[in-house]
């Protein structure tokens, strides 16, 4: 094993540079093949039937993945820990399932490895997040995590945060806070698409070489090419992020040069399921779409499975690669909520996959009445079931509830109603408005802020009235909730735009303005209203832009509010970057949440009546 891994480095080292600046994308796929698999029937591929598969030759394994963990070591509440209703998800209930799976795949012969495909870490609630993830990191560690793609998330603290989460450490301000020092990661991160500018080497590990029975298996990780555009650009100015089907391809040549036929790409980019039906099975792929199909169609046909993830979505699909023949393609969803089961076969003689099947199993956390719903308690809470609680995972779990109870348990403020992430058909949230207002709230005095606009993405939970992590009173919020909404430390900073740029901002929520490449709808503070036409040309979809009733002048300065990551060009809005005479305000943007939470009257969801979508 050690001489395969070195015999890999110096290929690495000789070819890789030239690679990257000489390598090619493959073609186009051609057409899908009759028999190509279809929606809701189980996932099952066939490789490599022709050289016969049986007895000595059959090589048995099992992946079980998991992806956009993001610190979810506490039960996550509202629709983030819920599966079509099922409540599921959190470190201590992961850690069961995958130990349970893990254990029945050795029971029947199969080596396994469990696997992740970014974002573990990043966007995380308190419990993780106040000690800089290393508590999520020991935890998956604890767990038996063996290899993981980085995600953008990865990535929240910079680059240099990143090589200390794998090679352990104290954090270089903080310290080691919880005492006991910090060894990092024991599983492996990837980043085989994230090179530094001077080298053109990855940043961290490439590949990772897995032998399942004495065939060797290789793993190629990376995150998706647009991650510039959606973290701070401040820690990650010396690196690159390159295409994802030219370096896969690329690692696939280098591995083939060494006898590794058999190939896993972990990758941070995905898709989802849309209707009908109405509501997906998570080992399904109802009329699937989303980036991960053109990727998948560009991979050499070594690539018998692909772990994905960055979209929050579960499925369990079949996709053509660049040969025609069908890739398993999953993703687990978020927050530990499902875990991926995935069986395959090896063909020992051409060390290649033979057959490949997967299905996401749900990681309940629930208690179930007789009737078959979920029980509760008297605010509407879902009860947790004790006996699913992993006890390696717990002590590491309950060690940081105590470390951080005095500050996540703090109550900051109250609320009439559940205030949550769910749009109109405009993109307006009640929990958008809120935080607009908030960060308007929080500057308009000593900045003159007139408007505050707050990306979706920023958005990562809802405020749930029943939940009580502390013991509170429904409607209660502690620091700890607030942050769990909230949890990325921006900034929140002020500055001028003219009505024109204002609205050059508005126009780059859309595909096809100024660079963007994705919708994304700001949300918008009380006053501020606008329409928009989806139907009509890029840069002219924005209208009746009006502020207290009075139309936004071209001409005329406005003071605007967001948090640094916009200004800055996050979410790819480079225009708001153009504005002048930024002020900074004193502490995060979870702050300004905070303290309108507990300004005064409990605080009523949003009216998500500032946006309208004319067409």
């Amino acid at each position: 094993m050690s001489r395969v891994g070195s015999v890999f480095r110096a290929s690495l080292a000789l070819g890789v540079v030239a690679a990257f600046v000489a390598v090619t994308p493959w073609a186009q796929s051609p057409a899908q093949r009759d028999d190509q698999w279809t929606p809701l029937t189980p996932v099952a591929v066939s490789h490599d039937t022709e050289l016969g598969v049986s007895g000595r030759s059959a090589v048995q394994g099992k992946l079980l993945g998991f992806n956009d963990f993001h610190g979810a070591l506490e039960a996550p509440s509202g629709s983030g820990g819920l599966v079509n209703g099922t409540p599921a998800g959190g470190a201590e209930y992961l850690a069961t399932h995958v130990k349970r799976l893990r254990a029945a795949g050795a029971a029947a012969g199969r080596q396994v490895i469990t696997v992740g495909a970014g974002d573990l870490v990043g966007a995380t609630p308190l419990i993780s997040a106040a000690f800089h993830d290393e508590p999520s990191v020991e935890v998956l560690s604890t767990l038996g995590l063996d290899v993981s793609s980085v995600g953008n998330h990865e990535f929240d603290e910079g680059v240099t945060e990143l090589k200390r989460l794998q090679r352990g450490g104290c954090h270089p301000t903080d310290g080691c806070q919880d005492g006991d020092g910090f060894d990092g990661a024991a599983y492996r991160y990837l980043a085989a698409n994230v090179v530094d500018k001077k080298t053109r080497l990855p940043i961290l590990a490439p590949v990772d070489i897995k032998f399942v029975k004495g065939v060797p298996v290789g793993f190629v990780g990376m995150t998706l090419k647009g991650t510039p555009s959606i973290v701070n650009p401040a820690g990650i100015k010396d690196v690159e992020f390159v295409d994802e089907v030219r370096t896969a391809n690329l690692y696939a040549d280098l591995l083939r040069l060494i006898g590794v036929k058999s190939l896993v790409l972990l990758v941070h980019e995905g898709g989802q399921q849309n209707p009908p039906p109405p509501v997906q099975d998570p080992s399904s792929c109802a009329n699937f779409a989303g980036p991960i199909t053109d990727i998948v169609k560009g991979l050499r046909p070594e690539y018998g499975v692909v772990v994905s993830g960055h979209t929050h979505r579960f499925y369990s699909c079949a996709l053509p690669n660049s040969s025609g023949a069908n890739t398993v393609v999953t993703s687990a969803g978020s927050n530990g909520t499902l875990v991926t089961d995935i069986d395959f076969t090896l063909n020992r003689t051409s060390k290649r996959f033979a057959t490949v099947s997967a299905k996401n199993v749900i990681v309940e956390n629930g208690v179930r009445k007789p009737d078959g719903t979920w029980a509760t308690d008297a605010s509407g809470a879902f009860l947790r079931n004790p006996d699913l609680v992993d006890k390696d995972a717990k002590r590491t779990v309950d060690k940081y509830r105590t470390a951080v109870a005095p500050i996540a348990n703090r109550l900051v403020g109250k609320i009439t109603a559940d205030i949550g992430r769910t749009t109109t058909p405009a993109g307006e949230s009640a929990l958008g408005d809120v935080i607009a207002d908030a960060q308007l709230a929080y500057t308009a005095a000593p900045a003159s802020a007139q408007i505050a606009l707050m990306n979706p993405g920023g958005i990562r939970a809802d405020l749930s009235h029943a939940a009580s992590p502390g013991g509170e009173a429904p409607g209660d919020i502690t620091y700890g909730e607030a942050f769990t909404v909230q949890p990325f430390n921006n900034l929140v900073v002020t500055q001028t735009l003219t009505g024109a740029q204002l609205k050059e901002v508005l126009e780059q929520q859309f595909v096809g303005f100024g660079g963007q490449t994705a919708q994304r709808i700001l949300q918008v503070s009380a006053g501020f209203t606008y329409s928009y036409d989806s139907t009509k040309p890029a840069g002219e979809r924005v209208s009746a832009m009006a502020l207290n009733g009075t139309p936004i002048d071209p001409a005329a300065s406005y003071r605007v509010t967001s948090n640094d990551f916009l200004a800055n060009g996050g979410d790819g809005f480079t225009k708001l970057a153009a504005g002048t005479a930024r002020v900074t305000a004193p502490g995060f943007d979870v702050d300004a949440l905070v303290a309108y939470l507990g300004a005064g009257a409990p605080v009523a969801p949003g009216p998500r009546n500032r946006i309208t979508k004319l067409a």
